[in-house]
């Protein structure tokens, strides 16, 4: 199962948004992600056409019920490669949990620590951190082992 939301980061004058892709299973921040000026569909699909893997092993994906990932173009998406939808309940945070806690950190560790004064610098320090995250950042949930080492376990 994988989950995702969106967050906004400041870049030179103006606010730019990041969709990151993660992979509950470890907590991994699948190397699908995608920055964009705008809060679309379009910037979420683009995060899960990036995904390394084939996306027919996915079986379930989980977001809020934003116009972003509640729409035809993300419909059609899921249904090419038989993806079942799952949307968090409007008013009832507590559905996508592990990615509001994900970007939390993403916010405390990279967003508030970085200046980006590009879209393309941002993606390229995005994807250094997501880097970092998956195999050097140690989890309490994953017994304190980096999402990469818990894969390798399985």
């Amino acid at each position: 199962m994988i989950v995702t939301d969106l967050t906004y980061v400041r870049v030179a004058n103006r606010w730019a948004y990041v969709c990151l892709i993660i992979d509950l299973f470890n907590r991994e921040i699948i190397i699908g992600l995608s920055a964009g000026w705008h809060k679309t569909a379009k910037l979420v699909k683009e995060a899960i056409q990036s995904i390394p893997y084939a996306l027919i092993k996915v079986k379930l994906f989980h977001s809020d019920c934003g116009k972003e990932f509640d729409n035809a173009l993300f419909d059609e998406m899921l249904e090419a490669f038989g993806i079942t939808r799952s949307l968090s309940q409007a008013g009832c945070p507590h559905d996508n949990a592990i990615a509001e806690s994900i970007y939390k950190a993403f916010e405390l560790e990279f967003i508030n620590q970085e200046t980006s004064h590009s879209l393309e610098e941002l993606t390229l320090k995005t994807k250094d951190y997501v880097h970092w995250w998956n195999h050097r950042r140690i989890h309490g949930s994953l017994s304190y082992q980096t999402p990469m080492t818990k894969r390798a376990i399985v």
